[in-house]
């Protein structure tokens, strides 16, 4: 694994770079370019060079076209999720120095105000507020996996008022932001019973990260079980089943519409204030990255690993590196 003493601290005037130029399949469109240039700072910016990223559904769904209403003008590179180190910093940047090893997600707002240069190149530029300082203990692969996911799966916790001594039911408790809801409402909400879904083959890992009770739910309907839930978190778009499996006056969070009622929809706005509040957990291992056992793939590969986030079977995250 690379680590800051192998990265350059003098960015180069151009850059390598994911891009595309249209919208489409992303096998289709996104090309690797060697002649980028490299991103210029604003000045609540630092530059980083980039060591890991992490894919997240919403980039091939942007890559596709169903945010260019709002999106910015092409070409763009894609990625939200970056571990990397600072090379220069903005002139009103004072938060970090350079050489300092840091992570986050580089979207602030979701899928509104999109960054048209993401973290799917060698250099890239994100506002200082959205950072923090990697883990010492984690290496770049797993600082790159955890921002947006963790960022999401504390949000939506906090969103629904999950509280010590509650019970809460997690749709998709393998994926990139269930790992995370399984481990922070056992270990930093304190719930006292963590329920979770997946596929027969993942129900140990849901043991391992914090789940009390593992439910496959290729052998049963959540909404049949006898017991009901504090809170429901839904990470996969099932909120109407997750409605009949929360407790009369409970709460249902979901990431993906279209939204049963009672439950309510939230998108995440990033900052690096969640990653610090964390730090302390990820430390102590208490909260681990989860990185799916395909990865990570070689920068020079992310075509196909694209391929396998879309099949739906990731495990944690799906995360390239190095970035050369």
């Amino acid at each position: 694994m690379a680590d800051a003493s192998c990265v350059s601290t003098t960015p180069p005037s151009v850059n390598k770079a994911w891009i595309y130029r249209e919208h489409g399949e992303t096998a289709h469109v996104l090309k690797f370019e060697t002649n980028v240039a490299v991103p210029q700072i604003k000045e609540d910016q630092v530059l980083i060079k980039v060591v890991a990223a992490a894919l997240n559904p919403i980039d091939a769904k942007r890559i596709l076209g169903l945010f260019r209403a709002t999106d910015t003008a092409l070409p763009t590179v894609p990625g939200f999720d970056v571990a990397g180190v600072v090379v220069k910093l903005g002139s009103k940047a004072s938060k970090f120095n350079i050489g300092d090893e840091v992570y986050g997600d580089i979207n602030e707002e979701g899928s509104i105000n999109l960054k048209k240069f993401g973290t799917l190149a060698e250099y890239t530029a994100a506002e200082e507020r959205l950072l923090a300082l990697k883990p010492k203990n984690l290496s770049f692969v797993e600082a790159a996996s955890l921002p947006a996911a963790i960022e999401t799966a504390y949000e939506g916790l906090k969103r629904v008022g999950l509280s010590a001594g509650q019970s809460i039911l997690v749709l998709g408790g393998a994926g990139g932001c269930g790992t995370h809801v399984i481990q922070l409402a056992k270990h930093v909400f304190g719930a006292s019973r963590v329920a979770a879904t997946a596929s027969t083959k993942k129900l140990d890992l849901l043991r391992s990260l914090g789940a009390d009770l593992a439910i496959d739910y290729t052998k049963q309907n959540v909404e049949d079980l006898p017991e009901k839930f504090d809170v429901v978190y839904d990470a996969v778009g099932y909120s109407d089943k997750a409605v009949k499996a929360v407790k009369e006056g409970g709460r249902v969070v979901t990431l993906i519409g279209p939204i049963t009622p009672p439950a309510s929809m939230f998108v995440l706005t990033s900052t690096g204030s969640i990653l610090e509040k964390l730090k302390p957990y990820l430390e102590s291992r208490k909260v681990k990255a989860v990185i799916d056992p395909t990865g990570p793939y070689p920068f020079s590969k992310t075509i196909d690993a694209f391929a396998y986030l879309q099949t739906s079977r990731a495990t944690g995250k799906v995360v390239v590196y190095p970035i050369p």
